[in-house]
């Protein structure tokens, strides 16, 4: 008896190893943008430091960085390296070409995650680039060393979608196809991701209703019902999401995974640009990366996160625009943040799982829409291009109806797992 009781004790040790296991290791990463277009950003070690500070696992780059990733050596963070759109025509014209250019650019000495080749290439405004997307792609992905994991893939505005109201009917644009549909191709045969940028802060702003504001920071709100599946959504970044997997989905891609290569919220903005806030933009992300580290998933796929990059490190302060271009930074030029999302590294920091709710105006903002119909899935560009381009923001918001959120799958099972544990203990004391 003895013996055996000590063998179910290793067993129930063994399977505690496995339960422990399963909640402390991050199934999600969360990543963040490093944009250039600035005359103060910190050296290059000293940024490499303060990443090293946080619990931040990946970092977007637009355009090699040889600095910077000298000095991410021999640390745990990955890249997730972006060729600018200018270089793509490059690529594009020989294998050697694109051979030349990985020798110059990929490291060795930091792990790559992905390449992007381009930025918001097809809604660039250039359509020359537009068929010589797919062959610098291809030959990019010839040009890797052998046994490399790094993926080839290309990171997409949300105007490629012609339908995300609501998040089932998720539809990319037609005339793409014959660009987009290689593409995704070529993600489905390579087991790349696709990439995109979502930003529920440019559907708040043409609808700057309380709960709509509510609904896109990740606060307490009644919930928005997908009546063509029947799923309830609590926030706009899974109803983003959701729509991007429904437009891959209606292709026949629902083996590729999703990537959100950019999303932020700016803390500061001009007198018109309502919601620029440092309360909502501490909210938005502090919420978002509470929400990712849950694992709870979206209505459409829950239990499965998704990597995520914020947009931004530093803010930018040679870009055009209106004031909110220049204000994503999480942290300052001196290293400082501007505000607190809980991404220290030590211990018991962080982000809460729900921030509160900030006071927030209740009447509408000069040339905002009033008229909601959808779940304000923007379709634009937005802050991240290296090209500066500013594209006018498009969305339509959907009218609140109360409901139950349907997205307590992941915590049904944890609560299964604790059963099956204590079973076990309870098992091995008789």
């Amino acid at each position: 008896m003895g013996t055996r009781r000590r063998l179910d004790a290793a067993a129930i040790a063994g399977l505690l190893q496995v339960f422990l296991f399963h909640f402390a290791t991050p199934q999600s990463f969360i990543g963040v943008n490093y944009g250039t277009i600035a005359d103060n950003l910190p050296p290059a070690a000293s940024t490499a430091n303060l990443l090293k500070s946080t619990s931040i696992g990946k970092v977007r780059l637009y355009e090699p960085q040889p600095d910077l990733v000298a000095a991410l050596a021999g640390s745990s963070i990955s890249i997730l390296l972006g060729v600018p759109n200018a270089d793509v025509p490059n690529l594009a014209s020989s294998p050697a070409a694109a051979a030349s250019w990985a020798a110059a650019n990929i490291p060795t000495t930091v792990p790559v995650s992905a390449i992007s080749v381009g930025n918001e290439l097809l809604n660039s405004g250039d359509p020359s680039l537009a068929p010589q997307l797919l062959p610098a792609m291809q030959n990019l992905l010839a040009a890797l060393p052998a046994g490399s994991t790094t993926k080839i893939s290309t990171v997409h505005s949300m105007a490629v979608l012609s339908s995300s109201d609501p998040p089932s009917s998720g539809a990319f644009h037609a005339d793409l196809a014959g660009s987009l549909d290689p593409v995704l191709d070529f993600l489905h045969q390579n087991g790349a991701p696709f990439m995109i940028n979502p930003y529920p802060y440019f559907a708040y702003a043409s609808d700057t209703r309380p709960e709509t504001l509510a609904f896109c920071l990740f606060q307490p709100n009644p919930g928005r019902v997908d009546a063509a599946s029947g799923l309830t959504y609590t926030n706009m970044f899974d109803a983003q999401l959701d729509a991007i997997r429904a437009a891959l989905d209606a292709k026949g891609y629902s083996g590729v995974d999703i990537v959100i290569a950019e999303t932020g919220w700016p803390y500061k903005g001009d007198a018109d640009e309502a919601g620029a806030t440092v309360d909502n933009a501490k909210a938005y992300n502090g919420n978002l990366v509470a929400h990712l580290k849950s694992q709870v998933g979206t209505p459409r796929t829950p239990g499965k996160s998704v990597d995520t990059y914020i947009f931004a490190l530093y803010d930018e302060d040679l870009k055009g625009g209106p004031e909110s271009e220049r204000s994503f930074g999480l942290y300052r030029s001196d290293l400082t943040a501007n505000y607190d999302i809980g991404l220290a590294a030590a211990p018991g920091t962080a982000a809460p799982a729900t921030i509160t709710p900030v006071t927030v105006q209740s009447t509408p903002q000069p040339s905002r829409g009033m008229t909601p119909t959808g779940f304000c899935v923007t379709a634009a560009g937005v802050p991240g291009t290296t090209q500066g381009q500013q594209v006018p923001q498009t969305s339509s918001c959907y009218l609140p109806a109360g409901a139950v959120s349907r997205r307590a799958d992941a915590a049904v099972r944890r609560l299964v797992w604790l059963g099956v544990f204590l079973c076990l203990v309870t098992l091995v004391h008789k």
